[in-house]
């Protein structure tokens, strides 16, 4: 049985690609136009005050793993983590080392 799902891996990602089309296949497939778009924003608004958050902000996707129920909640679990990381990525804290610097 293997051999010939073997055979049919040039269909993933097409339009032949029956397992492409469940919920769980679609989500992923948002969440990495997301993360490029998180990434793009990030590069454009990055600053010395704020690349810590910005480095919090790019590994968010290690906190997704599992399947069904489980990659959900890690999913949700990112999402309100990337809200909370994002407020702060907008508005960074002033760097004492900076002010003293100055």
């Amino acid at each position: 049985a293997m051999k010939p799902l073997a055979a049919m891996k040039g269909l993933r990602g097409t339009a032949f690609d029956i397992f492409g089309y469940s919920a769980e296949r679609r989500a992923e497939r948002q969440l990495i136009a997301d993360y490029e778009e998180l990434i793009n924003d990030i590069l454009g608004k990055l600053t010395a005050g704020n690349r810590g958050v910005a480095a919090e902000l790019a590994g968010l996707p290690d906190m997704i793993r599992g399947f069904g129920p489980i990659k959900e909640a890690n999913i949700a679990a990112a999402r309100a983590k990337e809200a909370e990381l994002r407020a702060a990525f907008d508005n960074p804290a002033p760097d004492p080392k900076l002010e003293t610097a100055a």
